[in-house]
This record gives structure tokens, C-alpha cells and sequence, in this order.
């Protein structure tokens, strides 16, 4: 019996802007994938369906489901919270399927303890300045919020190393056929990341400045 067959919990992280959204909608379109929608107390954006990109609370709701015990992880992220419901994962899990979380480094933190054999993947941009310019281009920032996720991607991206995987998204196709790999290979543990080229994108970023 392969990994996906086991229901293989797959770990996404990566600073805003580095394509996270992007290569996740790739991969599902694999059958064998399923997404766990997080919940997160942010307003949607434009496209983005409840229910679907995530699950949009109020924070009087997503307090609530945190004193229920709903949560297996939840951080605050930007000012926004953001959880993952034990359900989310474990229906997908006990039927077979590998589960997707699309996560920040927090929550990482928090579901290793509690699902040890995650394969976890890390996504970085290519450059500091790529990631500005996706950033800004997405047109949702506003100077005070962009300046924000920069710094946050900065303390992020000094975790990359603790990842079993590292991608590099300079191509959006090879990204995507990267993270493919890791569900076709049954959720091969095995490091497939270069420490030089971790090392001097943390240092490019300022990482401890």
C-alpha cells in the first residue's frame, strides 16, 4: 500500500506571495489530492468562495470554536487568525486521500507534533524583489500591509530548513510539477533541497537584520 492510499498529510508553507495558492489549485486536480480548507477570520478577496478558499468567521465565531476544541492548530498571522479542524484532515485521511494544507510556519509547527509522518514543503520566491513585485501587483496592499508581509516573510523563510522539501517558484509549471512529484512519489521523506541556495536567499532577504 502506497502513502496516498495511507492518506499522506502534505504540508505547504511559504511567505504570501511566493505562489502558494497558485501551484495548490494545480495539484488538485489530481483525484487522489484533497484540499483541507482552513479557516480564517480575513475578509475574502476577489473570487475567493466561502467554503471553498477557506472558511471566512467572525472572530466571535472563530473564538468559539477555539474553546470547543475544534482546532488541531491555529496562529495569528498579518492580525488575521487563521485554524485547521480536525475534521478537515481526518475525513480526507481515514478515506485514503493525501491532504493538502496550504499552512503558515506556526501551524506547521503545531501539526508535526500531531501528525509526525507529514511530508512538509516549503515554497520560496525567488528574490526579495520578486516577491515585492508579486506582492504589489496583486493590488490587495496597501503600502503599511505590504511592508508587514515583507517582514514576515523574512522570519519565515529562516524556517525553510526545518522543512523536509524546498521549492524554488521562479517557474510556475516547474513548481507545480515538483510539489506533483512529491504526491506521485507516495510522499518520499527524503530532502530534496539545496542548504547553499536556503543559506544565501535567507541571507538576500535580511533574515536576523
Amino acid at each position: 500500500m502506497n502513502a496516498t492510499q495511507r492518506g499522506v498529510v502534505l504540508l505547504i508553507s511559504g511567505p504570501s506571495g511566493s505562489g502558494k495558492s497558485s501551484i495548490c489549485r494545480g495539484i488538485l486536480e489530481d483525484e487522489r489530492v484533497v484540499f483541507s480548507v482552513s479557516a480564517t477570520t480575513r475578509s475574502p478577496r476577489e473570487g475567493e468562495v466561502d467554503g471553498v478558499h477557506y472558511h471566512f468567521l467572525s472572530k466571535e465565531e472563530f473564538e468559539r470554536r477555539i474553546r470547543g476544541g475544534e482546532f488541531i492548530e491555529w496562529a495569528e498571522v498579518h492580525g488575521k487568525r487563521y485554524g485547521t479542524t480536525r475534521d478537515s484532515i481526518e475525513g480526507a485521511a481515514v478515506a485514503g486521500r493525501a491532504v493538502l494544507l496550504d499552512i503558515d510556519v506556526q501551524g506547521a509547527r503545531q501539526l508535526r507534533g500531531s501528525y509526525p509522518r507529514a511530508v512538509t514543503i516549503f515554497l520560496l520566491p525567488p528574490s526579495p524583489a520578486a516577491l515585492e513585485q508579486r506582492l504589489a501587483a496583486r493590488g490587495t496592499e496597501v503600502s503599511s500591509d505590504l511592508e508587514l508581509r515583507l517582514r514576515t516573510a523574512c522570519s519565515e523563510i529562516a524556517e525553510a530548513g526545518a522543512y523536509d522539501h524546498v521549492i524554488v517558484n521562479d517557474d510556475l509549471a516547474a513548481a507545480a510539477g515538483e510539489l506533483r512529484s512529491l504526491v506521485v512519489g507516495h510522499g518520499d521523506r527524503r530532502p530534496r533541497h539545496d542548504k547553499e541556495l536556503i543559506r544565501s536567499l535567507v541571507e538576500a532577504f535580511g533574515v536576523g537584520r
